[in-house]
């Protein structure tokens, strides 16, 4: 589906909230098969770093994107890296580890939220919620938001594909068997900096 080219307006968004220089060290926290932080590295040019819990999520990452690193690990828990190694944190429709974030964040560093917005897949599961205001109170503690927009496309989908999205969505409204329809793809990006640390 992302080779078709359905969510090239949303990758673009991202590329454009986050600016990243071929200077940057980026690290992707439940970065799944890769594909935005592996276009991203490709197109922008840093140092990018993947972590996710799923296996197969990961070989599938370092088979399509060999340049950028890929490590198997359970970034609820602990990010596998050391303290300020990156001067960008991404973490793209996955759960967020803010202490972990803020530990491994250089002290100039961003952090890269983006949430599922209200509509999307909004044909599949239904109306969502706006997370954004509750994101950006979590992460007050250590970080301030910079930028802040919204993206949204919407695509006609093959059965094939639209049984691929609901695989992997939660609590899908549509019952099986999948068909054809036009689906929209939504999302809410938040750039915070991070605040300065208490010593």
């Amino acid at each position: 589906m992302h080779d078709s080219g359905v969510t090239q307006p949303l990758l673009h968004a991202v590329a454009e909230i986050m600016a990243a220089s071929p200077g940057d060290v980026v690290l992707d926290a439940g970065c799944g098969e890769g594909f935005y932080l592996g276009n991203l590295a490709r197109r922008m040019g840093f140092v990018a770093h993947g972590v996710d819990i799923s296996i197969p999520a990961v070989d599938a990452a370092a088979r399509r994107y060999p340049e950028c690193e890929w490590i198997v690990a359970n970034a609820d828990r602990f990010v596998p890296y050391a303290d300020r190694s990156f001067s960008i944190v991404m973490s793209i429709t996955a759960r967020m580890n803010t202490c972990e974030f803020r530990r491994v964040l250089r002290d100039d560093g961003r952090l890269l939220v983006v949430l599922p917005a209200r509509d999307d897949l909004v044909e599949l599961r239904g109306a969502g919620r706006d997370r954004v205001a509750r994101t950006v109170d979590t992460l007050a503690h250590g970080f301030t938001l910079v930028n802040r927009r919204c993206v949204a496309t919407a695509a006609d989908l093959d059965a094939a594909s639209v049984q691929d999205v609901l695989h992997s969505i939660y609590r899908p409204k549509q019952p099986q068997p999948a068909k054809a329809m036009r689906v929209t793809f939504s999302l809410d990006l938040l750039l915070f900096r991070q605040t300065a640390r208490k010593h």
